[in-house]
């Protein structure tokens, strides 16, 4: 893989080329569910370590202070970090992340975007080791183990890895609720079965510009029409609930008109984007089918000409939180990618996606790899703290939002 590659046109190259000596390479254990793309195993039961409690319709407790808590540790409960390695021993500074600073959660990939090797994936027992050591750090707590599991292109865990192939959104979306929920059924047991208890999906973009070479062309989008997105993105979740496992809708508050890969450069979809593109977010929030909300990487000026969505006020608090009135957790897609990085410091970055009202920061390590982010990044949000550029009040308030969803 080329260092330009995005860590989602990754899925592109690799999960597909060879795939006939992959799997021929891979020992399927058995009860490995089929790969038909809407094969619908019985979900497994996840390890109990691994996932959260099941999630409520209602929205989680006012956020209250927790002065007792030491500031660091606060922080780093809101850090959602990607790292290399296979293994524990091979993760660097990832143990001590988890078990002395309290890290709050990684992201798992396939391979690695700067080196093109394998990165945190090779096998179902692999990966079920990894997890389960991860978890083991946390102790007392939940660890977020989260992944990029959309189905098609976009799929972590991928026949390359030893994992069944599973259909694309687009192939599935508008078909009946059956093929919905077996396909939905089939993604949350694999990843039920191997520990990950968050999925950054499913997708609830409009497919609205077929060509967008974000969302469209990739088949990231179940249908342009918004009651069908509604409609599939509800069984998905209640799928995925089933299993133990928590969703992310995304990317708020609309990247289906856009032309540009938000991974590669600035998606403005000013021009190109309605309000139409609310409505499932509207509809799953008021069906109570929302565990939390990626916001997206994209200008969008109709909300906020100053700064993309990720790291905007107005689109975060003042559009997701007060208007649709949700009051759960809100994810921010990668702070590293290049919609992000080309325009602003990685200090500056931060500081606004936390005035904006983000509670997780996504931070994969993939274009730029730092084996000391968790470390370098407390210290600059320490700084701002103490500083007073950004309040204790403001990390309380998504820390309590955290631990809520996480279970503790």
């Amino acid at each position: 893989m080329t260092s330009g590659l995005s860590r989602r046109q990754l899925l592109q190259g690799g999960a597909w080329v060879g795939l006939a000596a992959a799997l021929a390479a891979c020992a399927a254990p058995s009860g490995t569910p089929s790969r038909t793309p809407v094969a619908s195993p019985t979900p497994a039961s996840p390890p109990a370590s691994s996932s959260p409690p099941p999630p409520s319709a209602s929205p989680p407790p006012t956020p209250s202070p927790t002065p007792a808590i030491p500031l660091e540790t606060k922080i780093a409960r809101l850090l959602l970090v990607g790292f290399r390695g296979l293994t524990i021993d091979a993760a660097g500074t990832t143990a001590a992340d988890i078990a002395d600073r309290g890290l709050g959660g990684v992201i798992l990939f396939s391979t690695d975007q700067q080196t093109g090797k394998p990165r945190n994936i090779t096998s179902p027992k692999q990966v079920t080791r990894l997890v389960k050591d991860l978890q083991a750090l946390a102790a007392d707590r939940t660890l977020l183990v989260a992944t990029d599991q959309e189905g098609g292109k976009v799929a972590r865990l991928s026949p390359a890895t030893c994992f069944p192939a599973v259909a694309s959104q687009a192939q599935v979306g508008g078909r009946s609720d059956a093929v919905v929920t077996a396909w939905a059924e089939s993604i949350a047991a694999t990843l039920a079965s191997v520990g990950i208890n968050l999925n950054l999906a499913p997708v609830v973009d409009l497919n609205v510009n077929p060509h967008n070479p974000a969302i469209g062309a990739l088949g990231r989008s179940f249908s342009a029409d918004p009651d069908v997105v509604a409609h599939d993105a509800a069984i998905a979740v209640d799928a995925h609930r089933a299993a133990g496992v928590r969703t992310a809708l995304k990317h708020f508050p609309g990247l289906g008109s856009a032309t540009t890969n938000t991974d590669f450069g600035v998606a403005d979809v000013t021009d190109t984007w309605s309000r139409t593109e609310l409505e499932p977010y509207r509809t799953l929030l008021a069906a109570g089918k929302v565990d939390s909300i990626m916001v997206g990487n994209l200008v969008n000026g109709q909300v906020d000409a100053d700064a993309p969505a990720s790291l905007s006020k107005k689109t975060v608090t003042d559009l997701l939180r007060d208007e649709l009135g949700w009051n759960g957790l809100v994810v921010t897609d990668d702070l590293q990618a290049a919609a992000i990085t080309h325009a602003f410091g990685r200090e500056d970055a931060i500081r606004m996606a936390l005035e904006a009202g983000d509670d997780v920061l996504l931070l994969a390590n993939q274009q730029t790899y730092d084996p000391d982010l968790v470390a370098h990044t407390i210290d600059s949000i320490a700084r701002l703290i103490r500083a007073g550029t950004v309040s204790e009040a403001r990390i309380d308030e998504s820390y309590a939002r955290v631990t809520a969803f996480a279970g503790g």
